[in-house]
């Protein structure tokens, strides 16, 4: 199979007919690139899961335009969900409703609940309108590979496997949408992301965190299993000096370390190739994936020194951050 990149104007309309006749085809989105099919198609949505090699019990997020009535898709809302909607909608807030049961059962791996997304990303809307159907899409990545957020992150993992990749452009986002629970009395953040608990309960009043517990089947994408991996050997560092003695062992061996860290800790980095995280949480957010991306493709050896930048949208970078160097 050839796997053409199209500009994301000039490429919709092939891509929803693409879509309509049952195939997986990847779009931009504000937060990372999506590898989409139809949701109420029980064959599309089993392609991703064999493309990806996506875990069976993994459920996935439809993505819907802007005016698409999401009533036909659930069964109601508590008045806060609508509220939430209001104020960050379009935009990367996931919410998870009670399902009405019309997409297919593959979305949601039988869970009683659909998790529904409307992207930002003006290349989305105009794909989704095209299209004018549910899209259920995980990120455009194989399986516990780093999260693409360019079209050639796309190619490097689906070229030959899928035929179209829409080309948006860089994702400026950077880390996937915030999951949100909106099945109880208040919401319930099941995935870290852009927006943060703060702005969830400025609006809907309070706000919880839910933490999985060990066994429990995932409600959410980014809930379980090993995420975010680059392609090379990884360590996780407390501090510049742990990095250093890292690196100097690595290259002893012969290898080539290179150190993933915040901007603010490259003074300390002297004699070691680094990548330059940033120094706040939106601009860490934006860097993250591509930085894990140029590590595996220059490394050996890829360190990491976690940021001690907190608050905001930390929370989401943390857990990718930590996640993509084997920690949990």
């Amino acid at each position: 199979m050839e796997t053409k990149i199209l500009p994301a104007e000039a490429g919709k309309s092939l891509a929803a007919r693409l879509i309509r006749a049952g195939e997986v085809v990847a779009f931009h989105t504000e937060t990372v690139y999506g590898l989409g099919a139809n949701a109420f198609s029980d064959e599309a949505v089993q392609k991703i899961y064999a493309l990806k090699g996506r875990p069976a019990d993994n459920p996935l997020i439809v993505h819907v335009h802007a005016d698409y009535d999401i009533r036909t898709l659930i069964d109601g809302e508590p008045p806060y969900a609508a509220a939430l909607r209001r104020a960050f909608l379009p935009g990367p807030l996931t919410m998870v409703y009670p399902s009405a049961g019309k997409v297919s059962k593959y979305v949601s791996c039988g869970l009683n609940t659909l998790a529904i997304r409307v992207p930002s990303s003006m290349a989305a809307q105009a794909f989704l309108r095209e299209t004018d159907l549910p899209v259920a899409a995980p990120s455009a990545n194989l399986s516990k590979h780093v999260s693409p957020v360019t079209a050639g992150h796309v190619f490097d993992d689906f070229n030959g496997k899928i035929p179209l990749i829409l080309d948006g452009g860089a994702c400026q986002g950077g880390i996937e949408s915030t999951v949100l629970d909106c099945t109880g009395s208040i919401p319930q953040i099941l995935r870290e992301g852009l927006v943060t608990r703060t702005m969830i309960a400025s609006v809907a009043g309070d706000c919880g965190v839910y933490r999985m517990k060990t066994g429990e089947k995932p409600r959410s994408p980014g809930m379980a299993y090993k995420h975010y991996s680059p392609r090379c050997e990884t360590a996780l560092c407390k501090t510049a000096e742990e990095a250093l003695l890292l690196a100097d062992a690595e290259k002893e061996r012969g290898g080539v370390p290179v150190v993933l860290c915040e901007s603010g800790v490259l003074p300390m980095l002297k004699g070691v190739q680094t990548l330059d995280l940033g120094d706040s949480g939106e601009e860490m957010a934006r860097r993250l994936y591509a930085l894990l991306r140029r590590g595996e493709r220059e490394a050996t050896l890829l360190i990491g020194i976690e940021p001690t930048e907190s608050g905001g949208v930390m929370a989401g970078v943390m857990n990718r951050f930590r996640r993509a160097f084997g920690a949990q």
